[in-house]
């Protein structure tokens, strides 16, 4: 969690009082000059419609208070599924029962090496999947799907399957199937799973659908996805 450290300024005052101090003049200045001052009403006039506008005018001056923008319901997590222990190789989870139609979105942990779906908020499914070596790695950042392919080979890697391909980058990073989701094993940048949850992925997934792919972030209950 990261630490928040508020400043608070604090603002002080300084009041200057001004003393006036009065002249004694003799009696006989004071009998040639019988004329009185005038009000200060009449010596400094004041348009009170000029101090409306002012007052006005300085409360427009004053920026608005900016408000915390709100996140979408649609991308906060509602709930975790309940899986007892760390996901092993050529496992994976997923309960869609009862869950609200919602917007798709996925995440995809390097160090956990674990893909998750979630559903208007709602994690649905979960599973260890391969990922790139350092030589290939599997690259960080937000990207949608950008197209789909029930039944793809690979043309950079000796036609190698890869079905429910699911793009994501121009140059080949994908989510799919058809490999070996054992411990020894590495793709080549792509995102691979077990055959059975990557064809439940397909059924749903659709190009705009964003896969967030992070590298030892959590979340929890209640924190926004994107």
């Amino acid at each position: 969690m990261n630490t928040m450290v508020k400043w608070i300024g604090g603002a002080t005052a300084a009041v200057v009082l001004a003393a006036g101090g009065a002249v004694l003049v003799s009696d006989r200045m004071a009998d040639s000059q019988t004329e009185a001052s005038p009000a200060i009403e009449d010596a400094i006039p004041v348009d009170p419609a000029a101090l409306t506008n002012e007052k006005v005018a300085d409360d427009d001056a004053k920026p608005a208070a900016s408000a915390t923008p709100k996140a979408d319901e649609r991308f906060v997590v509602k709930r975790i599924l309940d899986i007892p222990g760390p996901i092993k190789y050529g496992q994976y989870f997923w309960d869609d029962k009862d869950v609200p139609d919602g917007p798709l979105v996925m995440t995809v942990d390097l160090d956990a090496r674990v893909l998750s779906v979630f559903k208007g908020g709602y994690e649905i499914g979960a599973a260890a999947v391969l990922l790139g070596t350092d030589d290939y790695p599997t690259p960080l950042g937000t990207f949608p799907i950008m197209s789909k392919e029930r039944h793809n080979v690979s043309e950079k890697y000796g036609n190698a399957p890869m079905p429910w391909t699911m793009r994501l980058t121009s140059d080949g990073v994908a989510i799919h199937g058809g490999s070996n989701v054992e411990n020894g094993y590495a793709s080549h940048g792509c995102i691979a799973g077990p055959d059975e949850f990557v064809s439940k992925i397909f059924a749903i997934a659709k190009p705009g659908d964003k896969v967030i792919i992070t590298r030892g972030e959590t979340m929890t209950k209640g924190d926004s996805i994107i």
